[in-house]
């Protein structure tokens, strides 16, 4: 088999580099595949970073391509964050601009380096780049999640969540398993595009048995009875959503009317529920409370009133001592008893940069800059996941906003936890992808685990969905409401994902000597005639 060079950017010794343009633009129109469109066709243009990368004369060119590609996937995917810039307009508000291009062009290089590994050759088995694509874009998410970045957002898999069907694969691949799909995918559509005549079917073919591939799994594991754990009787869930603006939500003059909306809505029957049901947990979102519970047994009381004698309420609340020097601050969720007793507290572990913490405090203090969220005070990390076990209550994993975002990190990875409870406020990012991009992370922490979710966003989206990410009840953004369901039974095994964590990195690894071997295989000509 004979495999043609990749045509060249290079004519004449000189970088065209009046394609450059055509990066930014496929990049922002990837985004077209995430919440809340969900295009899912769009997923398919990393083809094109793909065939400039093979056409890169140079590892700095294939930076730079895959750099541009990235700053539009990135500004058109976070645009939202610059939203949060307003809640505080006269302090934060010039700096939203600055702020969404800075966050943009960082992700953008953490996206490029590995890919720019693709550059500068002249690859005579295009299988082998391919493969070697899909593997250096998983690279490029793993490293936004981790080691210090901790912004994981917007995986190429997250536009999955877009149909129940599609969403399937995260329960099979895992988040990062399921990105290594798409980007090959993405891949062997660029090797159809470039290639001309006979040269095309082979790619077209394997991308579209990947496809139905995909598709059929999904209609099947929709489909199949799955064994459900056997929990014992289930419980009856409201969800409260207060709808309060981010720039109201902490006046002084005013939080004595937010937690008063809260206790109120949480009396009040969802209408569309069937009759009869009466809430054994009630979940508000977070920071729902802006008194501290622990110093406050009437504000305790009140809370512990809204629920059935031995109900239980789950809420998001701040915890602060400070007795101790410096002081110490939680991003917390309270498990309360009807009797007002708090009988469990979880403190957030992953922390949102420039939110709720000041990276670098010393030398960006001094130039005048604070956290978005706290000011001069710090939020503290919570020292691991955890699973909240009290009595009466199916044992559940807390997560608190951000952390619905970690793939493989939705539970403590004990297996006791029966159900999720992610609250958050995503009342900094108004009407936009942002908050609908956030719900479909936390889905696919859903489905990764095998565990129903159990979402109360402070402005929405909140909801309410089985072990396979399917939704049974939810508020739109933007509204103020309660939501009741029966919560639904976990699966009785983990998927995949939960089982063995390291199969998405197996996968990788897989891949990328395997794309190694096939390209030293043509070289050497030991399975494929070499180019002539």
């Amino acid at each position: 088999m004979s495999t043609a060079a990749a045509p060249t950017l290079v004519e004449r010794g000189r970088w065209r580099w009046r394609r450059l343009w055509l990066m930014p633009v496929a990049g922002a129109s990837v985004a077209l595949a995430l919440p809340p469109l969900g295009i899912l066709p769009a997923v398919l243009l990393p083809a094109v970073l793909f065939s400039a990368l093979l056409q890169a004369p140079s590892y700095g060119r294939g930076f730079l391509v895959a750099w541009l590609f990235g700053v539009g996937f990135h500004l058109a995917g976070h645009y939202w964050v610059g939203i949060a810039f307003f809640a505080d307009a006269e302090r934060f508000g010039a700096l939203a601009v600055p702020g969404v291009l800075g966050l943009a062009a960082v992700l953008a290089v953490l996206t490029a380096l590995p890919l720019a590994l693709l550059g500068g050759r002249r690859w005579r088995s295009p299988w082998a780049a391919s493969l070697l694509f899909a593997t250096l874009w998983c690279v490029g998410e793993i490293v936004r999640g981790r080691w210090g970045v901790q912004f994981p957002w917007n995986p190429l898999s997250l536009s999955l969540a877009a149909h129940d069907t599609s969403l399937q694969l995260v329960g099979l691949l895992g988040t990062t398993g399921a990105s290594f799909v798409l980007a090959w995918l993405a891949a062997l559509t660029g090797l159809a595009w470039q290639a001309s005549g006979h040269a095309r079917v082979l790619p077209a073919a394997a991308a579209l048995l990947i496809v139905l591939g995909a598709a059929g799994y999904g209609h099947w594991r929709l489909g199949a009875d799955l064994p459900l754990a056997r929990d014992g009787e289930q419980p009856v869930v409201r969800l409260v959503q207060g709808n309060i603006a981010q720039h109201h939500k902490w006046d002084p003059e005013l939080r004595q009317r937010w937690f008063e909306r809260h206790l109120q809505l949480s009396q009040t029957p969802d209408p569309t529920a069937p009759a009869g049901l009466v809430p054994d947990v009630v979940v508000w979102p977070e920071s729902a409370v802006p008194y501290s519970l622990e110093d406050s047994a009437l504000v305790r009381e009140l809370i512990g009133s809204i629920v059935r004698p031995g109900g239980h309420v789950v809420l998001g609340a701040n915890f602060y001592d400070p007795s101790v020097d410096p002081p110490i601050l939680h991003n917390s969720v309270y498990t309360v008893a009807s009797s007002g007793e708090i009988l469990a507290r979880y403190d957030k572990v992953d922390l949102v940069p420039f939110g709720e913490f000041l990276p670098f405090r010393a030398v960006f203090g001094r130039l005048g800059l604070e956290a978005l969220a706290v000011g001069s005070v710090d939020f503290a990390p919570g020292r691991a996941r955890a699973t909240i076990a009290v009595d009466g209550l199916s044992p559940f994993s807390p997560l608190i906003c951000f952390e619905a975002a970690f793939a493989g990190h939705g539970t403590d990875g004990t297996g006791r936890a029966r159900w999720l409870a992610n609250v958050t406020n995503d009342a900094w990012f108004g009407i936009s992808s942002g908050p609908h991009q956030h719900a479909g992370m936390a889905r696919m922490r859903s489905v990764e685990t095998g565990l129903p979710l159990v979402r109360a966003a402070n402005t929405g989206i909140s909801l309410i969905t089985d072990a396979k990410g399917r939704i049974v009840a939810t508020l739109p953004l933007g509204a103020m409401g309660t939501a009741d369901a029966v919560l639904p039974r976990a699966l009785a095994t983990p998927p995949l994902p939960t089982r063995i964590p390291w199969s998405a990195g197996l996968l990788i690894v897989g891949a990328a000597l395997f794309a190694g071997a096939a390209e030293f295989s043509v070289r050497r000509g030991i399975f494929f005639a070499r180019d002539r």
